[in-house]
């Protein structure tokens, strides 16, 4: 069975490096790893680094002049060759035998994506110690609500789940050209939620999303680069965050799901209260209410201009290149 590693990279030096070397130290035998390289000039070491490892062919090198998470995604999968699309963040570091138990769960037919466990290094401080989660509650399932009851972190048994983390998934090759089933390229900047909406398009197909705490990696979860060109302080950064919660209930929700998602949304991240803990300063929770109400309408407004553009921009221009 052959894995198709695709790692979306965009402003990273050092830890882009350490990543692939993390990744070519994997014992699997059969895969190929694919960077989707968002970065317009890079520091020599990194440029020197690349270009060996392409030069040796142990790694395929694809330079594009945009950054977009979900355009990259889906640029990396029309190139890959193998079985099983897996996808990486440019800031993680992979456990020996992390290929062989993504690979082993695709045995089952009726697992068609394979959520990864997710060791945050920048949130281990704030883990419980100790805290262990045999199963989730019936909440990680209920699309309303799920994103915060679905703990990716100390859950230990494997399980269906309904979306996987970004950095740590993989989904059979079917997914995309059987079943037609594309990132969102419309979901912008750090394009949060973007996985959420791919993964609940997956339930129509009938095919389970798998939890497999074997699959664990840490996530490093450098600030800014990556995948997109904002910094989580910005404001251009906040007005994308809530943009991206409502395109994904809006498309996929239904109208009472679509409530208690707003309804959690504004209580956690605009109120402060658990678990997101922000602060509760009153110029705070005014400022992100206004970026709340604003992300609302922005996300209105892209889904009523999909009645006439997809907003697949990076692919339509892609597949325009390879046809000319």
């Amino acid at each position: 069975m052959l894995l198709s590693l695709i790692i979306p990279t965009y402003g990273r030096e050092a830890i882009l490096c350490e990543t692939i070397a993390s990744v070519l130290q994997q014992d699997y035998q059969h895969y190929e790893v694919l960077v989707i390289d968002q970065t317009d000039t890079h520091q020599p070491e990194t440029q020197i680094y690349l270009e060996t490892l392409a030069a040796e062919h142990r790694i395929r090198w694809f330079r594009v002049g945009w950054a977009s998470l979900p355009g990259a995604r889906n640029y990396g999968v029309r190139r890959a060759q193998g079985d099983i699309i897996l996808f990486l963040d440019d800031d993680v570091l992979l456990p020996a035998g992390f290929l062989a138990a993504h690979a082993r769960n695709y045995h089952d037919p009726d697992i068609g994506a394979v959520a990864g466990r997710v060791f945050d290094r920048m949130k281990l401080a704030d883990a419980i110690p100790g805290l262990q989660i045999e199963y989730l509650p019936p909440e990680a399932m209920d699309a309303g609500i799920a994103w915060y009851h679905l703990d990716l972190v100390h859950t230990i048994k494997p399980q269906q789940v309904i979306t996987a983390r970004g950095c740590n998934m993989s989904f059979r090759r079917s997914i995309f050209h059987h079943y037609g089933i594309w990132f969102d390229e419309r979901f912008r900047g750090s394009a949060v939620r973007e996985e959420s909406d791919f993964c609940l398009h997956i339930r129509k197909t009938g095919l389970k999303i798998w939890y497999d705490p074997a699959a664990h990696l840490v996530h490093l979860g450098e600030e800014t680069g990556g995948c997109h060109d904002l910094s989580t302080r910005t404001l251009q950064y906040q007005m994308t965050f809530y943009h991206n919660h409502f395109l994904m209930a809006l498309k996929n929700l239904t109208l009472w799901q679509g409530l208690r998602l707003a309804a959690k949304l504004f209580d956690c991240h605009v109120l402060g209260h658990p678990p997101c803990y922000k602060s509760g300063s009153p110029l705070k929770i005014i400022t992100r209410s206004l970026f709340y109400v604003a992300g609302f309408f922005s996300a209105l407004g892209t889904l009523i201009k999909s009645l006439y553009n997809s907003g697949q921009v990076y692919s339509q221009s892609d597949r325009a290149l390879e046809n000319s």
